[in-house]
């Protein structure tokens, strides 16, 4: 009898066609401008000097003196950087992990049963990197998603997330900045939320990866954007709801190869210090975060003005790149609000798939399909802003001559 695999891994492990295409392109020379570069260590090499990896080296890394809830000294210095923020945050109501993406397992394992096909659910917005019903799966819950709406920028539909939840609903997902449409959550938007999750007795989860890359506000008419969930203004701090705050070093530093992330654990007492000695008890099972980056954090996070600088610098010259490459042409540039990725809408003269295809095999560009993201409709494709502006400038001009063809 065959072996028999977990039907949390549902999904055929096969190369997408474009993923095929440009393997064989590049197996025949062919050079391609690539517009999706997302690691800012590849992107930017010139701000990784060799030293920053010196406060790895520590002697006190050989003892083993492990913590579910993370090393104080790491704590503390994470609440170091939200204080110079302008945040309030308690180091104990920190817990450390390996990444954002072991956080959502960790909390899909916290609040949801699994099941196959009735367990608990987790609803999640649309579009979005498309990563979290992996997670979800992996866990045993069903990740539901709810619609992001355009009507001039992306806003969370709070009818349809309403109405997208049942009696096995246990959390809410936000991202914000959103992945990959850059929108943050309005104060509005999240007293509304916070509001609906306390009513419906729904946990809050908030992915803050990006959220320290904010860009000048297209609507400030729209109320103050949320710039973190960490601490909230009155009167949303009154809101009984429990919502857990995530971020990590792999945005916050521009290092995803150091495996450092973090959930606050935020919300009213007595529920929020029970869910986060279940949280510890999941983290005790794991201890996945290894010394030597814990002890390093504090030098690390110092180094966060050059990192950052660097990194946003580029982010708002490629943006005003792409803004004036495409000025007054038939592709648009969506709004972008803050994160390092940004939407361009193009005409639907051909379908989104068509665009991907002739850009990639004769043009020799490469860049996401919006359908990647799960946009509801075409014709969209997403660029990252870390991407050097002189390639941003070449791949416009080789769109807009792909356009005058068609």
């Amino acid at each position: 009898m065959p072996v028999r695999f977990s039907s949390r891994l549902p999904w055929q492990r096969l190369t997408n066609r474009f993923t095929q295409l440009q393997a064989e392109l590049r197996g025949q020379g062919v050079p391609l401008l690539d517009l999706v570069v997302s690691n800012p260590t590849r992107a930017l090499p010139e701000l990784y000097r060799e030293s920053l990896l010196l406060p790895l080296s520590s002697p006190e890394a050989l003892r083993y003196e492990p913590s579910p809830q993370g090393a104080v000294a790491a704590r503390q210095a994470i609440a170091d950087y939200y204080q110079a923020r302008g945040l309030t945050v308690s180091p104990e109501h920190l817990v450390l992990c390996a990444s954002t993406s072991e956080a959502y397992s960790w909390l899909f394992q916290l609040l949801g049963n699994p099941g196959d096909g009735d367990g608990d659910e987790v609803l999640f917005p649309e579009p979005s990197y498309p990563l979290l019903p992996f997670l979800g799966s992996l866990a045993g819950v069903a990740v539901v998603p709810y619609p992001l709406r355009f009507d001039g920028r992306f806003h969370v539909s709070f009818p349809e997330l309403a109405s997208a939840i049942t009696a096995r609903s246990r959390a809410v997902v936000a991202v914000s900045p959103n992945n990959p449409t850059g929108s943050y959550l309005r104060q509005s938007e999240g007293e509304r939320l916070l509001r609906l999750c306390a009513t419906r007795d729904l946990a809050l989860i908030v992915d803050e990866v990006f959220s320290d890359y904010a860009l000048v506000d297209p609507w400030p008419q729209e109320g103050p954007r949320l710039l973190s969930l960490a601490e909230l203004p009155p009167p949303l701090a009154e809101l009984p709801a429990l919502r857990f705050v995530l971020s990590g070093f792999s945005k916050v530093l521009g290092l995803p190869q150091l495996k450092l992330g973090w959930i606050v654990v935020c919300g009213p007492e007595p529920l929020r210090s029970e869910a986060q000695r279940r949280l510890e008890l999941i983290a005790d099972t794991f201890l996945s975060v290894s010394t030597p980056i814990q002890l390093a954090a504090p030098a690390l996070l110092k180094e966060r003005p050059q990192l950052f600088a660097g990194i946003a610098a580029r982010i708002q010259a490629s943006l005003t790149c792409l803004q004036q490459a495409f000025a007054g042409t038939a592709v648009s540039v969506l709004p972008v609000e803050g994160g390092w990725y940004a939407v361009l809408r193009l005409p639907r003269l051909i379908s989104e798939e068509e665009w991907l295809l002739r850009l990639l095999t004769e043009d020799h560009m490469v860049v996401h399909p919006g359908y990647f993201f799960d946009f509801p409709e075409e014709a969209y494709v997403v660029c990252s802003l870390l991407t050097p502006p002189s390639d941003l400038a070449e791949g416009a001009r080789r769109l807009l001559a792909r356009l005058e063809k068609l």
